[in-house]
């Protein structure tokens, strides 16, 4: 219960001493947005790599060498815990823009750090404004921002995956970027398999080689969710839930 409190304040910390940081990132935008860009990225990376190690989190990463770092690319992991964007966005070499519940816009500066470090915020009841989003993450893979999609759409409760959204994939078919396939393994495990409680665990984060669409044959390309949620089972099977 310790480690649930700890945990919790670190995050209202973060987002109350983070206004003047706001204020000060807006000004730097002002004359160096590619320094802002990184300073927003690197400061939160530090905060989540801090809360992970409140966790007491064994946390096992196999395959980084596999994103490639000189191009955007689009991330696609399985979902099981609130904990699989911190252990994913703590690893992630240059900018990246997580796809989130429009729901999150509810939530005054959490909304303005996910804006600031190009998150995009999905409306699922919205066709039209899903498709725009869709359009908007293709726009930031082609200025060189990634981009990380769990397309499950929500978390898995039995830790069995459900099948993956297609639509989120023309982000990689439209732009020729490389699909970065993630297996989480375990993260659960950390909190909600026992809320409130946060109790240390072994996690094993995956990462598999790059899947370039322009490359797999015409059925595999029609069906681009359903070749990369295999490509991600493969791995999980590698690293059993314990």
């Amino acid at each position: 219960m310790i480690r649930f409190i700890l945990v919790c304040l670190i995050l209202l910390l973060y987002l109350i001493l983070g206004i003047p940081v706001l204020l000060v990132e807006w000004l730097i935008s002002r004359w160096n947005p590619r320094l802002r860009d990184i300073s927003c990225l690197r400061m939160v990376q530090a905060a989540f790599k801090l809360i992970l190690w409140i966790t007491g989190a064994d946390i096992t990463y196999v395959g980084r060498e596999h994103v490639p770092k000189d191009q955007a690319v689009l991330y696609i992991s399985n979902h099981c815990s609130y904990f699989d964007i911190l252990l994913t966005y703590s690893q992630c070499p240059g900018l990246t823009g997580y796809v989130a519940k429009a729901e999150m816009l509810r939530y005054p500066l959490l909304r303005d750090w996910m804006k600031r470090l190009y998150c995009l915020f999905l409306d699922r009841t919205d066709i039209r404004a899903g498709m725009q989003t869709i359009l908007t993450g293709i726009d930031y893979i082609k200025h060189g921002i990634s981009v990380c999609i769990f397309p499950e759409g929500t978390r898995s409760k039995d830790q069995k995956m459900q099948p993956f959204k297609e639509g989120s994939f023309k982000m990689a078919s439209k732009t020729g970027c490389p699909i970065i396939p993630i297996a989480i393994s375990n993260s659960a495990q950390i909190l909600e398999n026992h809320f409130p409680r946060i109790l240390p665990c072994k996690v094993t984060v995956e990462y598999g080689q790059p899947i370039y669409p322009k490359e797999l044959t015409k059925e595999e390309q029609k069906f681009l969710g359903v070749y990369t949620q295999q490509r991600i089972q493969e791995m999980l099977d590698q690293h059993p839930t314990l």
